[in-house]
């Protein structure tokens, strides 16, 4: 049940959520908010595995 809802919260971050890593983005220079969504889509993807 745990697996499945991450699987689908994973999904919906890939759909919703911006990609920093695309984006190139400095961890040292990223502002709160983008460490904040880079910290949850890692907690949804680790969970989802």
């Amino acid at each position: 049940m745990k697996k499945e809802l991450f699987k689908f919260l994973a999904k919906v971050n890939k759909a919703t959520l911006p990609s920093f890593t695309k984006k190139r983005l400095d961890m040292a220079k990223a502002k709160k908010w983008q460490l904040a969504i880079i910290g949850w889509r890692y907690f949804v993807t680790k969970n989802s595995l």
